[in-house]
């Protein structure tokens, strides 16, 4: 925020100033209704408190196994970088890579981050090149996924069930209290906070200007700031955090689409191809995701099966969908139910890390169903298509610029 108070939404670009909030208040855009900014009530020391409890209970979850497996008395037990590794081996390394960085890399590099932002002003000092710590926030936040790989570790203990008997490890409840307390970091930190002391030159646009674009001002969608560009210049640098700064996202269109496409062309062999193979005594069998939910609903999981075919089904395919309307919906210039179109973006960022599901449960079955002849189970080639489409929407929500949505057509900057 400049010293002026002034904040644009960055969901609509809406000019608004800041006002003060009540203990617990949540400030929100007059116009779309999206979250400006919350008032939180010693947000530096309840953060750093949560962070350091994140950080024991990650390393204890990274540490120690998460399951056992038991037939007769062979007992087989994985941690998570484990079942990375055995993914790894398997010839599986775009899924080991995803699992690995989405569950420890991500929320290891969240807490770095709040740990070097914060410490540093608990005693009274500036963080040298904050800003750098604060984009690794940034990009760290919406990849760390902690709390759906507790949701795949349940589906993999009902499957894991009817083949042996399934111990829960120390490694497990520690996931459980570093989700909890990763969970309660993210809600305490307050980002006004770390910049709070910084002397940035006001940007003002005058009293008749509607939103930052139209005004003349970029919005830095890292830190919230509001600055203006060098003449006739149509991108820059955030004189704050050094984010790279555009009136919209540049091709945010066109990227949002190729990201689209390609997502509907893996779609495909991720629903068609087999996720997993198993081998047993009794035969080989493979097991697509439709199985996959058809066995957890046989077995009486319906309540988990429903989870898993909302996630690894119909989330993929609607988030497909509705980016397609809300791009079509900006090339048409539509009009109408613009609040109604911005919540269903804000609603895609929401739910697109939930479609890793299956994958976090194949990790945790190739990890634990190793017993030579007697079982083994190994990922199929649809775990590679399913992990690429995942990623590739959540890119394209990511690519797509919100704010368009808003904009008049004669006054378009993307």
């Amino acid at each position: 925020m400049s010293r002026m108070g002034l904040i644009a939404c960055h969901d609509c670009d809406l000019l608004q100033r800041e006002t003060a909030l009540p203990p617990g208040g949540t400030a929100r855009c007059r116009r779309c209704g999206a979250e400006l900014y919350r008032s939180r009530h010693a947000s530096i020391d309840r953060t750093l408190a949560w962070a350091l409890a994140a950080t024991v209970f990650l390393f204890v979850a990274n540490t120690f196994p998460i399951l056992g497996l038991k037939v007769g008395g062979t007992i087989v037990q994985t941690t998570l970088s484990g079942a990375g590794v055995l993914l790894y081996r398997d010839g599986m390394w775009p899924v080991s890579a995803l699992v690995l960085t989405t569950t420890i890399l991500m929320p290891a590099l969240q807490i770095l981050a709040i740990l070097y932002l914060l410490v540093p002003l608990k005693l009274k000092l500036a963080p040298p090149r904050r800003h750098l710590a604060y984009r690794v926030l940034q990009l760290a936040r919406p990849w760390s996924m902690t709390e759906v790989l507790l949701v795949g570790i349940l589906v993999a203990l009902v499957k894991l069930v009817h083949i042996a008997s399934v111990v829960p490890a120390v490694g497990l409840w520690a996931f459980g209290a570093a989700m909890i307390s990763l969970a309660a970091m993210a809600a305490s930190f307050d980002p006004r906070t770390v910049w709070r002391h910084q002397d940035i030159p006001d940007a003002w646009p005058g009293p008749s200007a509607p939103c930052a674009a139209r005004a003349g001002l970029f919005t830095c969608h890292q830190c919230g700031l509001l600055s203006a560009p060098l003449a006739h210049a149509h991108e820059g640098d955030c004189p704050r955090c050094g984010a790279r700064v555009h009136f919209r996202k540049p091709d945010s269109i066109a990227r949002t689409w190729a990201l689209l496409v390609a997502a509907m062309a893996l779609y495909i062999p991720a629903n068609l191809l087999p996720m997993m193979y198993t081998s047993s005594l009794f035969g080989a069998q493979h097991d697509t995701i439709m199985s996959g939910v058809v066995y957890l609903w046989i077995s009486g999981s319906w309540p988990l099966a429903i989870v898993v075919f909302i996630a690894s089904v119909a989330v993929p395919m609607l988030k497909i969908l509705a980016l397609m309307f809300l791009v079509i919906s900006v090339q048409l210039h539509a009009r109408g139910m613009l609040q109604r179109n911005t919540r269903i973006y804000r609603l895609l960022e929401f739910v697109g890390p939930w479609s890793m599901l299956d994958i976090y449960v194949i990790a945790m079955l190739v990890a634990l169903v190793q017993f030579s002849a007697l079982a083994t189970i190994r990922a199929g080639p649809a775990a590679i298509a399913f992990g690429a489409v995942v990623v590739l929407t959540m890119l394209a929500a990511r690519a797509f610029d919100p704010r368009l949505l808003w904009d008049r057509p004669e006054k378009r900057h993307a």
